[in-house]
């Protein structure tokens, strides 16, 4: 069992340093930069199952980071929750197909809402209707599931969430994010207390 370990490891490790880097992470900071940060809208986070767990956790990030977003399930979506859409948002949008139903519908129902809105997708596959759809598409690389059967999403998450994790930090950085900042919105816990004491509150 601890070969086996070590070998997922390696092949999650690999997966990770195969995700496609390209100018398209400077597009999608520009965008979240320009929507939320400057035209004061929301981030807001969608996906289907797994996919939209790792869209929540980004979402809740990004809030952390001063950035304001918020998940909307796709199918909820269709049942009023698309009013929480406004002027300025910004969608990120999560599907490791490109294809996923629920997800492919919310794009068009948000157009329909607002042709204007403009929206960002992390997905395995950048020739899909979807990614060709985004205005910016941000490819995993699509790595192989360390699933025994190859079909759990496993891998195909892990880069997701490191996509995410990408995405939040370049922001950071373009928004001159601090740990002033942080702490004013991080009041509770081991962080909250850390990065009082790190500002000198």
């Amino acid at each position: 069992m601890i070969d086996s370990i070590h070998q997922l490891l390696q092949q999650e490790a690999q997966a990770v340093l195969n995700i496609p880097v390209t100018d398209a992470y400077e597009k999608a900071v520009a965008l979240i930069v320009e929507q939320i940060h400057i035209k004061k809208g929301k981030l807001v986070t969608s996906g289907m199952g797994k996919a939209g767990q790792i869209a929540m956790n980004i979402a809740t990030t990004f809030c952390s980071t001063g950035i304001p977003s918020v998940f909307l399930h796709p199918s909820e979506a269709q049942h009023g929750d698309l009013g929480i859409l406004q002027k300025d948002d910004l969608l990120l949008l999560i599907s490791n197909s490109g294809k996923t139903r629920e997800i492919v519908e919310l794009t068009r129902l948000a157009h329909n809402l607002d042709p204007d809105l403009r929206f960002i997708v992390i997905t395995g596959n950048p020739d899909s209707p979807l990614a060709r759809e985004a205005d910016v598409c941000l490819p995993t690389g699509h790595p192989a599931e360390v699933c025994a059967l190859g079909m759990t999403p496993t891998t195909s998450t892990t880069v997701m969430t490191v996509i995410g994790d990408i995405l939040v930090v370049q922001t950071m950085k373009q928004t001159g994010f601090t740990i002033a900042d942080y702490s004013k919105r991080h009041h509770g816990g081991y962080l909250g207390e850390k990065s009082r004491s790190l500002c000198g509150k």
